[in-house]
């Protein structure tokens, strides 16, 4: 893909909820490529070409997968969460590990000043 082209999007995916259970990674896939390994706290973006994608995201327990589309100019942006589930709680306290959950959310999004090409339509 051409980082330069002014048909491209930006997708950023942050990990930043407050339901976050803070542990563990959570790895992060663009249609079938390597994004990022997510920390609580972090995010990660990068260009892409407008269209229809693929995003998954996983704790390496559970598995999230949302397909989405973006169009030209659009910052697209996700918010990853991994958390507890009904009785993850009480796992924990009593085993020292439980189930933890991957919820992906699409964000509102928004059209990026870097991609304006200074031209209004009517």
């Amino acid at each position: 893909m051409d980082a330069d082209n002014p048909q491209n999007a930006r997708l950023t995916v942050e990990r930043t909820g407050a339901e976050d259970v803070r542990t563990r990674q959570v790895v992060v896939s663009l249609d079938g490529e390597p994004l990022a390994t997510l920390l609580f706290g972090e995010r990660a973006s990068r260009d892409l070409a407008a269209g229809h994608h693929r995003l998954r995201a996983h704790n390496t327990l559970v598995w999230k997968t949302v397909e989405f589309d973006a169009s030209a100019h659009e910052h697209v942006r996700f918010r990853v969460v991994n958390r507890a589930g009904l009785g993850s709680t009480a796992l924990i306290a009593l085993l020292g590990v439980g189930p933890l959950y991957v919820t992906l959310e699409r964000l509102p999004s928004e059209h990026e000043s870097a991609f304006d090409t200074g031209t209004t339509t009517t």
